[in-house]
């Protein structure tokens, strides 16, 4: 399909992006990579009477390690996310995702930013970024505030982003000991069921977990009673770690559609999340 004719402007900086915003109002949405905005446009469920572009915007696009802190612009894209040995080490869970996302095209123009305000369901990212407790700061018109990745994820295409924020960079903890994995649809690429691993080794010992998922809900969000049952379990024990994460969708409505049922999103919950845990405990860069 065709989308409705809109307006087309350029930002140069973060404070243009902001200003044109207020400018534009409710009826103006920024345009990152445009791997999700523009296909729901096409499909008309979003109308965005103006675009305003910050794929130019300078500075936004970096991997920076700090120590034990990573930060990242909001315009990396997929693939540079993912061809990035930096972030293999350090926080292989965001790594693993960036491999998996979509097709080489979208990798390429998409951008990190761009999905995590888009807030899908089955968006790969959101349940990374909830595992690794990211921090995300929003530039608006009161200047910079940051928002954690629990509160910033919280509903169907919802985040904690107002009408005139945007999204300026994301920074965590290193995790070398993480992983994602996920049953992916065949047409779209997006997760089915995807699980986010975050584990503090001690030894061959669980000693703390966060497990995130999407794709089994409205939103991405952390199972909980999991990552307490994982906690002192030996990351070797399979039939221990299984159990602890049996039921890693209680507590959420599983949606279902024409290619997975309720049912079967939170039968699968549960075997993702065994898997991630298993893969991200068996990293060769983990400490512990």
């Amino acid at each position: 399909m065709i989308p409705v004719a809109f307006e087309y402007v350029r930002a140069t900086s973060v404070g243009d992006a902001i200003r044109l915003l207020r400018e534009h109002g409710d009826d103006a949405k920024l345009l990152a990579g445009g791997h999700s905005l523009i296909p729901m446009m096409k499909l008309r469920l979003a109308t965005p009477a103006t675009l305003i572009d910050i794929s130019a915007i300078p500075q936004l696009n970096t991997i920076a390690v700090a120590g034990n802190r990573i930060t990242i612009g909001a315009l990396t894209t997929h693939a540079a996310l993912a061809a990035s040995d930096a972030l293999r080490a350090s926080a292989p869970v965001l790594w693993d995702a960036a491999n998996q996302l979509g097709d080489p095209q979208v990798r390429n123009r998409g951008t990190i930013g761009g999905a995590s305000a888009h807030g899908d369901p089955a968006a790969d990212y959101p349940a990374v970024l909830l595992a690794l407790d990211a921090t995300f700061t929003l530039a608006g018109n009161d200047g910079e505030r940051e928002v954690r990745a629990g509160d910033f994820f919280r509903g169907m295409f919802e985040t904690a982003l107002a009408s005139t924020d945007v999204l300026t960079k994301i920074a965590f903890d290193a995790a070398p000991a993480s992983a994602y994995v996920k049953f992916h649809h065949p047409a779209s690429h997006y997760a089915v069921v995807g699980a986010a691993a975050v584990l503090t080794m001690n030894g061959g010992t669980i000693a703390s977990a966060r497990v995130a998922l999407s794709g089994v809900g409205d939103a991405a969000f952390r199972a909980g009673a999991v990552e307490g049952a994982l906690a002192r379990v030996n990351a070797a024990d399979s039939a221990a770690v299984q159990a602890a994460c049996a039921g890693a969708a209680a507590g959420t409505e599983a949606r279902s559609d024409t290619f997975a049922s309720a049912a079967y999103r939170a039968a699968m919950a549960d075997v993702y999340a065994a898997r991630a845990v298993a893969l991200a405990a068996a990293r060769p860069g983990r400490r512990g």
